[in-house]
């Protein structure tokens, strides 16, 4: 399985996946510029890495801009296909953008930019300790759209307390019913507001976020292991 990893002007986070996936993971890792377009080295069993940071400055929307680069309209060739897409933070928000999965992220509820370790659950009762930076993700659909994404188990993390409750309190930025991540209805595009890339290396003393991107990017693999 190959990765690849997508640097936009504003990227600042493509390190941190890269380093996370290279050296904690000993994945092999491509780093992809913006205005290339050539996917030609994956296939649908590899993995597009959209990153976190400020897009083209974030201007007009986070992600409007990045949508429209010439990677991206590789990338969403590759996602239709079936290959695998994950975006973190910014990446989330292009992947909204883009149509990939629905909804959209939000200025967040207390309108101040948030920096901190939340607490995040699945529908398997797993807690994972991940870090937040973001000031505009607060998670947004119609209810229509929600009660779908939970019927059809789309939802792959909600924010919640050290505990596994979610709770209002343990929201750091108001997402509607504490959706911190979803994923579409083929399972192969995921998004997500927090930094797993961030929670995976010993010395940080937290590596719930090696088990986050094995999990959902390559189960597969280490199930044909």
């Amino acid at each position: 399985m190959k990765f690849g990893v997508v640097v936009f002007p504003g990227s600042n986070c493509d390190r941190d996946m890269y380093d996370a996936l290279t050296y904690d993971l000993g994945q092999d890792v491509t780093m992809l510029w913006h205005k290339d377009r050539d996917l030609s080295k994956f296939n649908t069993s590899d993995c597009i890495i959209l990153p976190g940071g400020f897009s083209y400055g974030d201007y007009l929307r986070c992600g409007a801009i990045a949508r429209f680069s010439p990677m991206m309209q590789s990338v969403i060739e590759f996602a239709n296909a079936g290959g695998k897409v994950f975006g973190v933070c910014n990446g989330f928000q292009i992947l909204c953008e883009s149509g990939l999965l629905p909804g959209a992220l939000l200025r967040n509820g207390h309108q101040q930019f948030v920096c901190k370790n939340v607490y995040l659950t699945n529908k398997t009762g797993n807690v994972y300790k991940i870090p937040v930076a973001h000031g505009e993700g607060r998670y947004y659909a119609d209810e229509q759209t929600l009660d779908r994404l939970e019927a059809n188990d789309q939802v792959i993390y909600y924010y919640c307390d050290e505990t596994g409750r979610i709770t209002a309190a343990a929201n750091p930025n108001n997402a509607t019913r504490n959706i911190a991540g979803i994923c579409n209805e083929n399972r192969n595009v995921f998004g997500m507001m927090p930094h797993p890339e961030r929670a995976c290396t010993a010395a940080l003393g937290n590596v719930d976020g090696r088990e986050i991107i094995t999990s959902l990017l390559m189960a597969e693999q280490l199930v044909g292991a």
